[in-house]
């Protein structure tokens, strides 16, 4: 099938097979998981635990967003219709979080929403 896409679609169609789907939303699941992980509260009063939870947090953010950029729809758009209306926002969302949480004194308040992001988009699409 993949030989007939290329000439029913337009080259910068995002064709996503849904078992690449389902794996990829495992994988980003997996990674939401530990940001939820890295996000619990650590002691203010120890440096080295507010600096292992920047990192753990950044690293999730990082993988999720890797994750969700493979997912999104180019310009071409997409087969599925959740991937090109929302992923783009999701996409800038943990770019958004990233940000914050890179500071020399991080704020996590985007990363827990990049986490309840994917409830509410699932929730809405379901």
């Amino acid at each position: 099938m993949a030989d007939v896409r290329k000439v029913t679609y337009p080259p910068d169609f995002n064709y996503l097979e849904p078992q690449d789907i389902k794996s990829e939303m495992a994988r980003m699941a997996g990674q939401i998981r530990l940001l939820d992980l890295a996000l619990e509260p650590v002691d203010a009063a120890d440096p080295a635990a507010a600096e292992r939870q920047q990192q753990q947090v950044m690293a999730a953010l990082d993988n999720i967003e890797a994750i969700a950029s493979g997912l999104q729809s180019t310009n071409g758009g997409s087969n599925h219709p959740y991937m090109q209306d929302f992923m783009r926002d999701f996409v800038a969302k943990v770019d958004k979080a990233r940000g914050a949480a890179s500071l020399a004194e991080p704020r996590y308040y985007f990363a827990g929403k990049v986490a309840g992001g994917c409830a509410v988009c699932h929730q809405v699409n379901r």
